[in-house]
């Protein structure tokens, strides 16, 4: 069986160098209608972001200030937070195994979270060929297929189960097998 995942982050700017509010990741088998597992989700530490000079952008926090308020508030809670080394360690451990990384574009996410491996000289625990663009998929299917699912916007832990459920909506619609 094929192990795939997404990993999904809130941020306060759209540089490589972001700072990241939080990550959500589940894992999937895309050729099933299987539910996602082996979820993973966390808060980094503003401040300790703040040390290594990861950045904020003002339209970014000025696009967080137009949300729902109630999720601009679970987007910003720092309880229980955990330093980036930490952060680092939870992500390699949870890509053990998976043999394909999904994100809504590669410039985003998966360049965000190289940046931070690579600032702090620990090794990135996946290959460049291992990313996929669930964005490119959602297009060539007849509708986006989120859009027939999803409600739950901007929480990273919904975002990555969302887009792992419209991968495996995409993969039967376009009769992926393999």
């Amino acid at each position: 069986m094929a192990t795939h995942a997404t990993i999904d982050l809130e941020t306060i700017d759209v540089k490589p160098q972001a700072t990241v509010l939080s990550l959500g990741a589940v894992k999937f088998n895309p050729f099933s209608f299987d539910e996602p597992h082996s979820d993973l989700y966390f808060k980094i530490s503003i401040e300790d972001q703040d040390s290594l000079g990861r950045t904020a952008s003002d339209s970014t926090l000025e696009w967080w200030s137009k949300q729902d308020p109630a999720i601009m508030e679970e987007a910003f809670d720092q309880t229980d937070a955990i330093t980036v080394d930490q952060a680092l360690a939870r992500i390699s451990k949870f890509a053990v195994g998976v043999d394909t990384f999904w994100g809504q574009g590669y410039g985003f996410d998966y360049t965000m979270l190289e940046d931070m491996f690579r600032s702090q000289k620990l090794p990135i625990p996946w290959n460049f060929w291992q990313i996929l663009d669930s964005r490119t998929l959602f297009r060539v299917c007849k509708q986006d297929p989120r859009k027939q699912i999803q409600n739950d916007l901007h929480n990273a832990l919904a975002d990555a189960y969302y887009q792992s459920k419209a991968i495996q909506i995409a993969y039967k619609e376009l009769g992926v097998t393999r």
